[in-house]
């Protein structure tokens, strides 16, 4: 019988078998002692768009899952290449989860239950448990969609609904003589739409900055995850995180998003500017329940 490793983790599956990525929580404890390549292997999250196919990675931190999907010549199904009654325990993805979908490439088409959605680049889809078919296309097969998807556990319903990056509550904060001049799009937040728990938004910093989410916070009751993209080639991202007195990084490339605990802080350096995508989902909405810790005390 063939075999294939799954390297997140040291399990072997049948070949055959669905494709899920599985992270478990740590300690930071634990953490103080991982390698780069554990640090990667636990917490970086690469290789999302793989042509005409659904990628999903699931996090044991508050159930959260990344999925991406890149359409090129097919119409893709969300529970394609997912076997949701042996992971999710469900009959279909949504069926206790909600979803936040943005588009980071060219226009693409999300179909809903019966509604179509048309996107464009930065637009962002939430989508509300219960829905049942969920379909994926890009417009144009030369440049094609590339969806971002994050989701969380739901136990109620609310609105699926579109927010173009035009329609998204706007916050202009940091400065030049800093290296953070960035705007904050807030997309799925409590003061655009209501939701069971997830939020999502999505920064972008102009030209010149390179730093974000710096002073640096945690929030003890959110888990968050960060996908960069808009990356100058040949450049990178140095993502901060760790407890503030320990600190660790992870170089991200290009379209990775990276896991941060409630425990971590989560905050970045460029080699150029750039833009990201965060989640967070866990036991409340309140933006300013986190514990800011001062720049001087890192370690």
């Amino acid at each position: 019988m063939e075999v294939r490793l799954i390297w997140a983790d040291t399990r072997i599956l049948p070949y055959g078998e669905e494709k899920i990525d599985t992270r478990y929580g740590t300690s930071p404890r634990d953490f103080l002692h991982y390698s780069t390549e554990d640090i990667r292997r636990e917490f970086l999250i690469s290789s999302m768009y793989i042509p005409d196919e659904v990628t999903a990675f699931y996090s044991h931190i508050d159930r959260m899952t990344v999925l991406g999907c890149m359409p090129v010549t097919k119409r893709v199904a969300i529970d394609k290449s997912l076997d949701t009654r042996k992971s999710f325990g469900c009959s279909y993805f949504l069926e206790r989860r909600e979803i936040g979908v943005f588009n980071i490439g060219g226009e693409g088409i999300i179909t809903a239950g019966d509604q179509d959605y048309t996107l464009g680049r930065k637009d962002c889809l939430y989508i509300t448990r219960g829905t049942k078919h969920v379909y994926f296309q890009s417009i144009y097969n030369e440049n094609p969609a590339r969806f971002y998807m994050v989701s969380a556990p739901a136990h109620t319903s609310y609105e699926t609904k579109l927010i173009t990056i035009a329609q998204a509550a706007k916050r202009n904060v940091g400065a030049l003589e800093s290296a953070n001049k960035r705007t904050i799009n807030q997309f799925i937040h409590p003061v655009v739409l209501q939701t069971c728990q997830l939020s999502m938004g999505l920064t972008e910093l102009e030209t010149g900055s390179v730093w974000n989410t710096m002073p640096v916070h945690t929030h003890e009751r959110r888990m968050e995850i960060y996908t960069y993209f808009d990356i100058l080639e040949g450049g990178v991202v140095f993502h901060l995180m760790g407890q503030g007195s320990e600190t660790r990084h992870i170089v991200i490339q290009n379209y990775e998003a990276v896991i941060s605990p409630s425990w971590s802080i989560h905050s970045g350096v460029g080699t150029g500017s750039y833009s990201f995508i965060w989640a967070m989902g866990g036991e409340n909405q309140e933006f300013d329940d986190m514990d800011t810790i001062d720049t001087t005390s890192l370690r």
